[in-house]
């Protein structure tokens, strides 16, 4: 036996107790007749200390021996730590060892396995095996693990089955783009890795499943960013015989105990919102409900004032900061080099100081008179000691550049705290985008998503304007999920298609299984799918979703530590009927 206990789990209640522990050498400190040694495994740390007095000369010299990140095995006697460690689970007890095998010696790792590694993210990317020895990592995928199983047990209460499909399927046009796998046995044919589970989930309720659910591998060969990976996992969710409103309780349920049973926290009542509302008051449709700071409309009240930035405008729109108006003139043309930023994309930006004495000064003096400025800060319910900042612009850019403006005076201000959580539903999403480029119609959500009742005679006459019955569950301005209620008849889910520029013999050449399915009567049903890695990634407290996955890309796609994607051989490629460009 390697071991009779773990690293982890010794206490002062196991005294004189004969042991035997295995692990990883963490730290050594060599004090000439007495050597300590941190041994670490998977549950925790447990200090070994040798005594030249007490230990043999055999063990205390093999002692001497062992390097950063050995494997070893130890044998001896608990016994109370004179020097107590409070902020170690096994620091009122060490080992004094009498025992001491060698496992694997191991060479000098390329960075400190330390909570706080010296090491660049590349390179512990590289050597991805040893930083998930690191404390934090190790956290981040026990937490992981807790969701997950958190997650079963909630949705098996509710009597949904976990059921598998499948990894290799058909390559659709719409969405991102696919991952693509040659098949072998069927030359010049290709398998597609699947974005998501969606047609195979609305087929299990037409085959009488009528709740599913499955924690599912994805991928998306799109570009990233910090919550966003070329292969990612969803807990993806359907229902049948539903309305909206029993999907948006079921999964707040489910919100609700994952936050109770993995973090002791009441997230309390989800918010609804529809699209509308929240691009009008916050320029987002994922808005961060923590704060207020709510947008206003300027339009009617500041143009025709030959100030053209306003006139020339679509929108002018502001947010209110609180307790601003004492910001220094470096800190205004700090807040206008940031909405300067390419990703932000505003022109400019104008301010209005609300001065404790209560006299009103702006970047617009020139233009518009205090009285006229007074009704601003009217509108905008501001208050002495408030700082008003507005853009202008064309209405989407503006919106979006708005938003970014107001989630950093959050920062500034303190108000994102990553310990508070305002849940939100975000409903009625328009159901179709036009692209001026190819100058036609895309689904917001996806082709299968219904229109909403009333807007089923709007798909011929003012397309534009139909909204879709979907919905998106927000946390702290993060889209943890979203889902529909689907079409479920082939008659209008050939509309659909009619109008995103699909010819009949498209559709049924991409989704001809899902439309001969339909006709063998499928129920009234919908879903939603919940991004795991970004629900770990928020549950500990950080943006990026790479440290809750045990091995993920880096953000050109690549794992760095087996070096993939990489290049096949001549006969791989003879096998699979590919030939590549010179």
């Amino acid at each position: 036996m390697y071991r009779t206990h773990t690293c982890g789990e010794l206490r002062l209640s196991d005294n004189n107790k004969k042991v035997t522990l295995s692990g990883w050498v963490q730290k050594i400190r060599d004090k000439g007749s007495m050597i300590w040694i941190d041994l670490r495994d998977r549950y925790g740390v447990t200090q070994l200390i040798f005594e030249e007095s007490k230990t043999s000369a055999e063990v205390f010299n093999k002692a001497r021996e062992l390097g950063r990140e050995f494997v070893i095995q130890a044998s001896g006697k608990v016994i109370e730590r004179e020097s107590k460690n409070p902020k170690m689970s096994t620091g009122e007890i060490e080992i004094l060892v009498d025992e001491l095998n060698i496992l694997n010696k191991a060479a000098t790792p390329p960075f400190t396995i330390e909570d706080k590694s010296d090491g660049g993210e590349e390179i512990r990317m590289q050597y991805r095996y040893l930083d998930l020895r690191r404390e934090p990592l190790k956290q981040n995928l026990i937490l992981r693990h807790k969701i997950a199983i958190e997650v079963r047990k909630y949705l098996d209460s509710q009597h949904f089955m976990e059921i598998e499909t499948p990894y290799l399927i058909k390559s659709t046009p719409e969405g991102a783009r696919d991952f693509v796998v040659p098949s072998r046995m069927n030359a010049g044919q290709f398998y597609a890795l699947p974005q998501s589970p969606q047609t195979f989930k609305q087929l299990l309720m037409v085959a009488g499943y009528d709740k599913y659910f499955q924690i599912v591998r994805c991928f998306r060969d799109e570009d990233l960013r910090a919550d966003r990976q070329p292969e990612f996992t969803q807990i993806d969710c359907e229902m049948s015989y539903v309305e909206q409103e029993d999907i948006l309780n079921m999964f707040e349920g489910l919100a609700k105990h994952l936050f109770m049973a993995v973090k002791g926290v009441d997230i309390g009542t989800f918010k609804r919102m529809t699209y509308d509302e929240a691009m009008k008051y916050y320029g987002s449709d994922k808005p961060d409900i923590r704060f207020e700071m709510k947008f206003i409309e300027l339009n009617e009240l500041v143009k025709g004032k030959e100030f053209k930035v306003f006139d020339d405008a679509e929108l002018v729109v502001g947010i209110c900061a609180e307790g601003c108006s004492e910001y220094t003139r470096k800190q205004l043309d700090e807040l206008t080099n940031f909405v300067k930023r390419p990703q932000v994309g505003a022109n400019g930006l104008v301010y209005v100081k609300y001065n404790l004495d209560g006299t009103l000064k702006s970047s617009v003096d020139k233009f518009y008179s205090e009285t006229e400025l007074k009704k601003w800060a009217e509108v905008f319910q501001a208050k002495k000691g408030d700082l008003i900042l507005v853009l202008a612009g064309n209405k989407e850019k503006t919106q979006k550049a708005l938003n970014e403006l107001r989630l950093e005076m959050g920062n500034q201000l303190g108000l994102r705290d990553s310990k508070k959580y305002a849940p939100l539903w975000v409903v009625n999403f328009p159901m179709f985008e036009w692209d001026e480029d190819t100058k036609r119609f895309y689904a917001k959500h996806h082709p299968f998503t219904s229109p909403v009742a009333e807007d089923i005679d709007k798909l011929d006459t003012d397309t534009a304007n139909v909204m879709a019955n979907a919905y998106d569950m927000v946390i702290n301005g993060v889209e943890i999920g979203g889902g529909s209620i689907r079409i479920h008849n082939d008659s209008l889910q050939q509309k659909i298609f009619k109008t995103l520029g699909f010819t009949d013999e498209e559709a049924k050449e991409q989704f001809g299984f899902l439309l001969d399915a339909f006709k063998y009567g499928a129920p009234p049903h919908g879903g939603l799918a919940l991004g795991f890695d970004r629900l770990c990634a928020m549950f500990g407290g950080t943006d990026s979703i790479r440290d809750y996955i045990a091995f993920p890309k880096n953000n050109s796609g690549r794992d760095v530590m087996i070096n993939s994607p990489s290049n096949i051989s001549k006969a791989q490629l003879d096998e699979l009927n590919i030939l590549l460009k010179k």
